[in-house]
């Protein structure tokens, strides 16, 4: 079993790391070790019905952001890869510039001088020539930058189906195929042969 590094920083969107430990979890397919950042608690409890002691819950090991000496903040700690669900401009800016003062920030840039796959689902807009920069120095270092840019061609008719998509595009990425939303190519009954319930849409917006 894989064991993947996730991360919910406090940028918009903390549905989609969220989900991410749900389908991981429901499906056995990687032990999960997540870090929430402060501002990340806050967009938790803005955003969804859960609580952050509920979402730590969803995973089999969880940090906190300041503890340094946590496993994970360690290359001889085996990890197969970091996703990091939303990424805040700020978090990224930390790993494009080796600014390990969070263990968030560590785990990734443990993962980039380990050469493991380090995806990040980054939210922000418009972009700025700052922002662009910070983004071309963290890929030039080895990070996958994906925003969360939600695709159509499947029709999706709920918030729900489409975080389900990029997470599903996210996994890709580091070899755990879910199957939950529909591929371009195929059709909605083949691609959902999993039967995972999407996260629900609680009144705010977010995932309950």
């Amino acid at each position: 079993m894989k064991r993947v590094v996730i991360g919910i920083s406090g940028a918009s969107g903390a549905v989609y790391g969220i989900r991410l430990l749900q389908l991981l979890r429901s499906e056995a397919l990687a032990e999960t070790h997540l870090v929430i950042s402060r501002a990340g608690r806050a967009t938790i409890n803005a955003e969804t019905d859960y609580t952050t002691k509920q979402v730590l819950a969803m995973a089999d090991v969880g940090y906190d952001n300041a503890d340094m000496t946590a496993a994970i903040a360690s290359g001889s700690f085996r990890t197969d890869a970091v996703i990091i669900a939303p990424c805040s401009i700020k978090t990224l800016s930390g790993i494009a510039n080796s600014y390990d003062d969070t263990l968030m920030v560590r785990a990734a840039d443990v993962g980039l001088k380990e050469r493991r796959p380090v995806v990040v689902l980054l939210r922000e807009t418009p972009l700025h020539r700052g922002h662009l920069r910070i983004m071309a120095e963290a890929a030039e270092a080895g990070v996958v930058i994906m925003p969360p840019v939600p695709a159509f061609y499947h029709r999706p008719t709920t918030l729900a189906e489409i975080v389900d998509h990029t997470v599903q595009r996210a996994l890709d990425l580091i070899g755990i195929d879910t199957s939950i939303a529909p591929r371009w190519g195929t059709t909605p009954e083949s691609s959902r042969g999993r039967n995972i319930s999407p996260a629900p849409v609680g009144h705010n917006g977010g995932a309950t």
